[in-house]
């Protein structure tokens, strides 16, 4: 019996056993990330995809689409919070929002699937929404510039609320890149939706704030269980 225990509590069988498991639990790691990177960059250049669909069926069509943008405070101009981030005004519009689409979309994506899709929906809604209750009447929205502000806004912002030391410094490096097209979210260029961007950029912050919520959580449990112990 005695003997039978030595065995089976071995060190060096228990140490090989660890490393077995190691090197498994390395090999999902890699796996899932290699995963994640393929479903972001396909759902990216998916969506970068269909813009130029779109807007290629729109020239074909006369930009009648175009119509189909949000026209603020209107019934009939509410559809356009679900159309306009898929319309452009021109090839040049769709073309300037096209690396900072790519860029920003991914690295969103790349927070994880589920967690970067429920960020554009709410960027997507917010932005809208926005535009419709304040843009100048007589205007119609259109363009994706308003989930570039959102999806900046909560790369920025997320690893702030969680207090993720590896999200904060995404958030630095894609600030100093980026930062610089948060004054399109202010008055005065003519022809510019700034409230599409504003809201887009208030979209951003709310969903890293609710998208964080069990860091959050987590933290604040950790926390609580710190005071309690003696």
């Amino acid at each position: 019996m005695t003997a039978g225990m030595g065995s089976s509590f071995d060190p060096d069988r228990i140490a090989a056993v660890r490393a077995q498991l190691d090197k498994t639990s390395g090999g999902v790691s890699r796996a899932a990330t290699k995963q994640l990177w393929g479903r972001a960059i396909a759902i990216t250049l998916g969506f970068v995809a269909l813009l130029y669909l779109i807007e290629g069926i729109d020239v074909l069509a006369g930009h009648h689409l175009d119509q189909a943008g949000i026209r603020p405070r209107s019934a009939a101009g509410l559809e356009g919070v679900a159309f306009a981030p898929l319309l452009h005004a021109n090839w040049a519009h769709l073309m300037g929002n096209t690396l900072p689409v790519i860029v920003l979309g991914l690295l969103t994506m790349l927070t994880g699937i589920g967690r970067g899709l429920s960020a554009t929906a709410i960027i997507w809604v917010v932005s809208g929404l926005g535009a419709w209750l304040i843009s100048a009447s007589g205007t119609t929205t259109v363009g994706a510039s308003g989930l570039v502000f959102g999806w900046l806004l909560y790369l920025i912002s997320r690893g702030l609320f969680a207090r993720n030391v590896r999200q904060v410094l995404l958030g630095v490096i894609v600030g100093l890149l980026y930062g610089g097209i948060l004054w399109g979210a202010l008055p005065g260029q003519a022809g510019i939706s700034w409230q599409a961007h504003l809201f887009g950029a208030l979209g951003g912050l709310i969903a890293g704030w609710v998208l964080s919520g069990n860091e959050r959580r987590h933290r604040r449990g950790d926390s609580v269980g710190r005071l309690a112990s003696p």
